[in-house]
């Protein structure tokens, strides 16, 4: 992201609350017409995906107090309920269920792809629409619900965003290694399709499964090492991928290793191991210490936590002052008057770019960069921008 793009988005912030204080007309919503408008995230706040979490709920919570700090939305604040879904999807289940029972007016959370599909149908038969600011899978928008829109890159685009870092790599013996999870196998899917019309001497020599929540890889890894390949692209979450990298490099494999955007956290740095993940590569949207010009909004962030933003705390920020706009553009909480705000979003600054939905409520541009690791973190190793 570009210094001006981020110094707009962040001037938005005021412009939206200010224009907001219009009054309400019209609502649906259960806190009244003057109580506060409550927006609803299921995130991983417990489980093996608990480090995110906090970075989604804090970069939400960021964004609601500025707007309140300006008046709010349609002359009320905005409040933030956040229920854990552990990435599992029964739990996510149940906290969708919860966050309807409480009467939230739009749903801004989803990390895990696949505990975020089961609560689509729960949030679109309460007509609540959703701005799902992590979860990629295309399995998402594949049913093609009126209240789903997705602010963060697809699995499509991430799959593209890889093999042309492959390609720029020239990588000719390529691994898949997915968790059977919908998102990881839908990029997994979609990296495979797009190495075979890549063409020029890549191929994919092993598409491999794993079953997440073990600690013990070996069949897998020596599997893969079997395969010999020079390129071992890992698509499921961090605290598998960091075994798996510490056993592959234990077992001998010395190509290049690259990772997918849910395993793009310091955890799987400490899980392999700092010294033997340095130099793996992730394909992933800017983190907050990659985008040049986010001096002053880490800042905040840390002003007002007290802790460093993380992946994903950008995005949910983004989830928060999108759904404001489309309120405030809809004049009203109901929500399919804000689904159809939402469609008619032309250009609107997020840190990704400007923003206007597809016909399938997805991203224009995915926004999807090169990071890798050095240290204790990742850092930006190219863009993609040629």
């Amino acid at each position: 992201m570009r210094k001006t793009k981020l110094a707009v988005a962040l001037v938005a912030v005021s412009t939206l609350a200010l224009s907001g204080c219009q009054g309400v007309f019209g609502g649906s919503d259960k806190s009244g017409s003057d109580g506060p408008i409550t927006l609803g995230m299921a995130a991983p706040m417990s489980g093996s995906s608990s480090a995110i979490g906090p970075y989604m709920k804090n970069g939400a919570q960021l964004a609601i107090d500025e707007i309140n700090a300006k008046g709010g939305v349609l002359g009320r604040k905005l409040k933030l309920n956040v229920q854990d879904d552990a990435c599992d999807p029964k739990t996510a289940s149940s906290a969708a269920n919860k966050l309807v029972a409480a009467g939230v007016t739009m749903s801004i959370g989803g990390y895990c792809s696949s505990a975020t599909l089961p609560t689509l149908s729960v949030f679109n038969k309460a007509n609540i629409p959703m701005i799902i600011p992590a979860a990629n899978s295309a399995d998402l928008v594949s049913q093609h619900l009126p209240n789903v829109f997705l602010i963060n890159g697809t699995g499509v685009q991430q799959a593209q965003s890889a093999v042309s870092w492959l390609t720029k790599q020239k990588a000719t013996r390529v691994a898949l290694v997915d968790d059977s999870t919908s998102y990881s196998t839908d990029i997994t899917k979609r990296t495979k399709a797009d190495i075979t019309k890549a063409g020029g001497g890549m191929k994919t020599v092993l598409h491999e499964s794993v079953n997440a929540g073990e600690s013990d890889y070996s069949s897998n890894v020596h599997d893969i090492v079997s395969a010999r390949p020079d390129f071992v692209y890992w698509t499921g979450y961090y605290q598998e991928g960091g075994l798996i990298i510490r056993q592959l490099r234990q077992a001998g494999y010395k190509g290049k290793i690259m990772v997918a955007d849910g395993s793009v956290d310091g955890k799987l740095i400490s899980v392999a191991g700092q010294s033997t993940a340095q130099g793996v590569y992730a394909t992933m949207t800017e983190t907050p210490d990659t985008m040049p010009g986010a001096g002053d909004w880490i800042a905040s962030y840390k002003k007002k936590f007290g802790a460093e933003p993380g992946p994903y705390s950008p995005q949910s920020y983004d989830a928060v002052r999108v759904a404001a706009k489309a309120m405030k553009d809809a004049k009203s909480t109901d929500g399919k008057k804000i689904e159809a705000a939402l469609m008619k979003i032309d250009g609107f600054p997020l840190f990704s770019g400007k923003l206007k939905f597809t016909a399938d409520h997805t991203l224009t541009e995915g926004g999807f960069v090169i990071l890798q690791v050095k240290g204790t973190k990742f850092t930006l190793a190219d863009d993609l921008k040629n």
